[in-house]
């Protein structure tokens, strides 16, 4: 889920179905964090790896530790993670092509969110750390460019799914211009009329940019959409990252090349989209119980009667905590007798106006 468009309406994206990468074009205060805030915490939370590649060091605190995350903050670990990352999608490609068209997705690893931070000074840093480091007779371009627009043009059955962010997504900008062209679905925000016509040219006219905070436009199968993002603060995005599915822990004190091989079972229902702030969708209920409705809570119990009185409305509730041991469920009891052993928390004084009220109660019975 991305956010809120037009009456209300959800916008969202399928990764598996509609595109497997996003990107991410705004000016500086164009919410780009705080976007990428919003996908990445919800993935956490259903299960995927998230790898952030950020030449800023500090633009997500947020996920900083949290089980399934590596964070990259150096160029060199961000030079060895994509290679690394090419690899498995290679690794991929092959074990894809074993099992077939009817395999389950699920077998070819777990989904990766790879959270790519201003690619405009990323992209420059890893050509001058190549440059670096190259030896003779080693291709000119960097090996981790040429990994990251490999895994752009891998298909969306490998399940790694690239969140690119930049300034200005120019041709020079991403090593080629095409590789724009895979990013089906692109969020622009205080945006120009240049960048609108060379990353949409599919929609015009361009519609006009707003500064209001957290708006922006989505743009997916050839029509553009305005949509207020999804605003997570970064305890919110914190608490939603790691309330869900588990993902296997990650340390980012010193970060590694992802080891893949293995991949954890990754499997969550879809629910649908959800809110910040909501608390987290009910567990299917076991069978033969009764299914919770989100609709229809239960009331929270009333106050507790003093000795002798009774609130407003009461009535014989079930009790709270279990009740101790009946040697004989259906012999007849008296009220004080199930006050006292059998009813802990409902008032003898409860139990007569149920008594007296309810024609289904036994009468005979003396307290």
């Amino acid at each position: 889920m991305i956010g809120f468009g037009a009456s209300g309406r959800i916008v969202s994206v399928d990764l598996d179905a509609e595109s497997p990468h996003i990107l991410v074009n705004a000016s500086t205060g164009g919410g780009k964090s705080v976007t990428l805030r919003c996908i990445a915490c919800q993935m956490l939370r259903h299960g995927s790896l998230v790898l952030v590649l950020d030449t800023k060091r500090i633009s997500h605190p947020w996920a900083s530790g949290l089980p399934g995350v590596t964070y990259c903050r150096d160029i060199a670990d961000i030079h060895d993670q994509l290679i690394a990352l090419g690899m498995e999608g290679r690794r991929r490609t092959r074990v894809a092509d074993e099992l077939g068209i009817d395999a389950d997705p699920k077998a070819i690893g777990p989904r990766l969110l790879i959270l790519l931070e201003e690619v405009n000074a990323t992209m420059k840093q890893l050509a001058r750390y190549w440059k670096k480091i190259r030896e003779s007779g080693a291709p000119k371009t960097s090996p981790a460019v040429d990994a990251l627009n490999e895994i752009l043009y891998m298909g969306r059955q490998l399940r790694m799914h690239v969140l690119l962010v930049a300034q200005s997504a120019t041709a020079r900008a991403l090593g080629d211009p095409e590789v724009r062209e895979q990013f089906s679905t692109r969020i622009l925000a205080r945006y120009s009329v240049n960048a609108w016509r060379m990353l949409t040219p599919e929609v015009h006219p361009a519609p006009k940019s707003t500064k209001h905070h957290g708006r922006a436009q989505v743009v997916s199968g050839g029509s553009a959409r305005e949509t207020q993002v999804l605003f997570f603060t970064e305890t919110e995005a914190r608490e939603w990252a790691t309330t869900g599915k588990t993902a296997p822990a990650t340390s980012d004190a010193h970060p590694r090349p992802v080891q893949l091989q293995e991949p954890p079972a990754d499997s969550l229902p879809d629910t649908g989209p959800t809110t910040p702030g909501l608390p987290p969708a009910p567990e299917p209920p076991a069978s033969g119980d009764r299914p919770a409705d989100a609709r229809n809570l239960a009331p929270a119990p009333p106050p507790a009667a003093a000795p002798g009185e009774l609130t407003a409305n009461a009535t014989a509730t079930p009790p709270t905590t279990p009740a101790p041991a009946v040697v004989d469920d259906d012999q007849a009891v008296g009220l004080r007798e199930a006050a006292e052993h059998h009813l802990p928390g409902i008032t003898l004084a409860a139990l007569r106006f149920a008594r007296a009220n309810d024609p289904t109660s036994p009468g005979e019975h003396s307290a």
